[in-house]
């Protein structure tokens, strides 16, 4: 019989006051986590993964062998990010299923129907929120989280090669607050599955979707099989670019830092050592999409 890891029942979540989105969104509970589906599930995607994206992934044994670990990402390929399911893949492929691993999400990505086929909450994906890091970190989980979120996935395609978390710290202070190192993953090849043309923050602003929604952005690009895509709301077909992952050595906070670090001083750490390792796979790429 296969062990399920149990958490403590998730806490409602705050959303802004008269947020549409709240009704929307289906309960995370972290024991829906069930290491025989994501067996099955990878077994069946994997095929597909390995040819439509030609993927690469390095440093899996820098990532702590045990215990609590915030990894950290940039994200990539709008609402239809392969980054993600990647690594899960990999990750799982490397430390086995049964090892406790969360991925933290945004609100609308768990909301939207198209997604719901994946069944992602087996797989560990939870919305994002200081309540469910707290309790997957209780577990001795692997979190992965995107600071930079709808910002970053919908940045122009060619800011390919660039780490915008748009200044949010929260994982720092989340990394710091359960004294759990930092683990950088940089990935590249996600932002060339479509042509992304602008995140469209002003319409956004416009049309009050932060309040409604928290969506800071609007985003307008080019994809199968819609052509002009506004929103990215149902997703789009990616083309099939190759996808490289490298995970980087941990950063244990402390160490580096000292008894007690400036937030500030390590996000631009975290954020400069990323962005050369990401600076670097930019390089090895000699064409788009081809890689």
């Amino acid at each position: 019989m296969t062990t399920r890891h149990v958490a403590e029942p998730s806490a409602p979540e705050s959303h802004p006051e008269g947020s549409d989105l709240r009704r929307l969104i289906p309960a995370s509970d972290l024991a829906e986590r069930d290491p025989g589906y994501i067996r099955t599930a990878l077994a069946a995607l994997w095929p597909l993964l390995r040819v439509w994206y030609r993927p690469r992934v390095r440093g899996l044994e820098n990532i702590p062998a045990e215990g609590p670990v915030l990894m950290v990402g940039n994200h990539s390929g709008g609402n239809v990010t392969p980054d993600t399911l990647i690594f899960t893949a990999a990750f799982c492929a490397f430390f086995g299923t049964q090892r406790p691993f969360y991925q933290l999400a945004h609100d609308l990505v768990m909301a939207v129907p198209q997604v719901k086929p994946l069944r992602l909450p087996k797989f560990g994906t939870v919305t994002a929120s200081p309540t469910h890091a707290e309790q997957a970190f209780r577990l001795g989980a692997a979190v992965l989280v995107y600071p930079g979120g709808d910002y970053e996935t919908h940045r122009p395609t060619w800011q390919s090669a660039k780490v915008d978390f748009a200044g949010r710290d929260g994982f720092v202070r989340l990394a710091l607050r359960h004294d759990v190192p930092i683990v950088p993953v940089v990935s590249i090849g996600g932002q060339e599955t479509a042509l992304f043309v602008t995140r469209g923050e002003r319409l956004a602003r416009l049309l009050a979707l932060d309040r409604a929604f928290r969506l800071k952005v609007l985003p307008i690009s080019v994809a199968l099989p819609w052509g002009l895509n506004v929103g990215d709301f149902l997703g789009h077909l990616p083309l099939p670019a190759k996808i490289s992952i490298e995970v980087l050595p941990p950063i244990r906070l402390r160490e580096v830092f000292g008894a007690d670090p400036d937030p500030g001083a390590v996000y631009q750490h975290v954020v400069a050592v990323m962005q050369g390792a990401l600076d670097t796979l930019a390089e090895q790429r000699h064409f788009p999409v081809l890689g």
